[in-house]
C-alpha cells in the first residue's frame, strides 16, 4: 500500500499542472487529484484518485471510486456518513481535479473542520 502525499502548498499547485488530464481524455477514464488544506493553505495533503484504483495510490481507493460512482461523479452528491462532530472550528478546504467518466470535474469546497469532510465526502478525501 502507498502512503499518501504531504506536499506544501505550492509543491501541490504545481504538481496540479502536470497532474491535470489530457485535453482528450478516453470517455471511460477517471483520474481526479485529490487535496485537503488547513486555513491559510498552512499545511496540504494530496492523492490522485485513478478508479479503477489499479495503482493503489488512495489508501482506500476501491471504497472511494464506489462512492463517486453512487454519486454519479458528483461531489455534491456524495453520500457520506451518519455521524456526530464536535463544534470545532478549524477549517479545511478540499478540492478535486480531473475527470469523472472523461467529463472535466472542477470541485473545491470549505468544510468547518476534518470531521465534517469526512461525515460529507466519506472515503473519498480519507487519505
Amino acid at each position: 500500500m502507498r502512503m499518501p502525499v504531504c506536499l506544501t502548498y505550492g509543491a501541490a499547485t504545481a504538481f496540479l499542472a502536470f497532474a491535470a488530464p489530457p485535453a482528450h481524455a478516453d470517455p471511460a477514464s477517471t483520474s481526479i487529484y485529490l487535496t485537503v488544506s488547513g486555513s491559510e493553505n498552512t499545511w496540504i495533503r494530496a492523492v490522485l484518485l485513478n478508479c479503477p484504483d489499479e495503482t493503489g495510490s488512495h489508501p482506500d481507493g476501491e471504497a472511494a471510486c464506489a462512492a463517486l460512482a453512487a454519486a454519479h461523479g458528483d461531489l455534491d452528491a456524495l453520500h457520506g456518513e451518519q455521524r456526530t462532530c464536535a463544534g470545532e472550528n478549524d477549517a479545511v478546504t478540499a478540492t478535486a481535479k480531473g475527470t469523472w467518466q472523461g467529463r472535466p470535474v472542477d470541485w473545491n469546497k470549505i468544510f468547518p473542520n476534518g470531521c465534517l469532510l469526512d461525515v460529507a465526502t466519506g472515503p473519498v478525501f480519507r487519505f
